[in-house]
């Protein structure tokens, strides 16, 4: 289970220390995509592997569907951790959020998200500012 926030900086090889608590689990090698809100999801391989199941048991035959399956199955890369912790992001992903030197790690259970510092800061100052409109809409899901 990934929780938490955590600062961290890219390398100027692109490369990005993972979380020390997070390793472990993704020693095995992980999956990195074009996530939504402008930043990047990184799954562990089973958590891919469930994902991407289920997107392709979606129907073709909608647009939204095969629009959601390329942004994520087209924009995901496997990576693996080297001595360091480090994974590298390729180019296109971090063009695709913005990424530049600092960057926020957030862990939402089943990924871990990328996002530039800035945009992290600027999305999570208006959640928390609608925050009450958030849980009322929720509401209906018994959270």
């Amino acid at each position: 289970m990934f929780i938490g926030e955590y600062n961290h900086t890219l390398d100027d090889k692109s490369r990005l220390a993972v979380p020390v608590k997070f390793r472990v689990v993704l020693a095995k090698g992980a999956v990195v995509t074009k996530g939504l809100d402008g930043c990047l999801f990184l799954y562990t391989k089973n958590s891919w592997s469930e994902l991407s199941d289920k997107l392709a048991k979606l129907p073709i035959s909608q647009a939204n569907t095969r629009a959601f399956s390329r942004l994520m199955l087209a924009g995901a890369m496997d990576v693996s951790l080297d001595k360091q912790g480090r994974i590298i992001l390729p180019d296109y992903l971090k063009k695709y959020a913005g990424l530049k030197k600092k960057v926020i790690v957030a862990g939402l259970m089943n990924r871990l998200e990328i996002w530039d510092e800035e945009k992290w800061e600027k999305y999570k100052g208006d959640t928390e500012k609608s925050s009450e409109d958030i849980s009322e809409a929720l509401g209906d899901l018994a959270i």
